[in-house]
């Protein structure tokens, strides 16, 4: 159940620090403006608090495994919110990513 947990929140995490780094983006880039940027910057401090809610209670390792998280994220919003494509070298390396996520994560410790 911890496992589900904190799955759960990593992908959160990730939906409100991607959304908001992309809503940023579209604000500035896209010319969409600051209320799309502001919205951004917005999800940005709510991802901040969501990392804090994991079970572990290490700093470097719940942010270290996230990064897994956060890159095969980045390229399944690039999928579905700009069309992007990701080739199978963006798939396997994201799939080693999350691999690593997992390590960093759920690996037995024996504390």
């Amino acid at each position: 159940m911890q496992i589900a947990r904190s799955a759960a929140l990593f992908c959160l995490a990730a939906l409100l620090e991607i959304g908001g780094a992309w809503l940023v983006w579209q604000g500035v880039r896209g010319h969409r403006g600051w209320a799309w940027a502001g919205a951004g910057a917005l999800a940005l401090g709510l991802y901040g608090f969501v990392a804090t809610l994991q079970p572990e209670g290490d700093f470097a390792r719940v942010l270290a495994a996230y990064g897994g998280v956060f890159v095969a994220g980045s390229l399944v919003w690039g999928a579905v919110a700009d069309g992007y494509r990701p080739d199978r070298w963006d798939i396997a390396g994201a799939l080693v990513c999350l691999a690593g996520m997992a390590l960093i994560m759920y690996a037995p410790r024996g504390r």
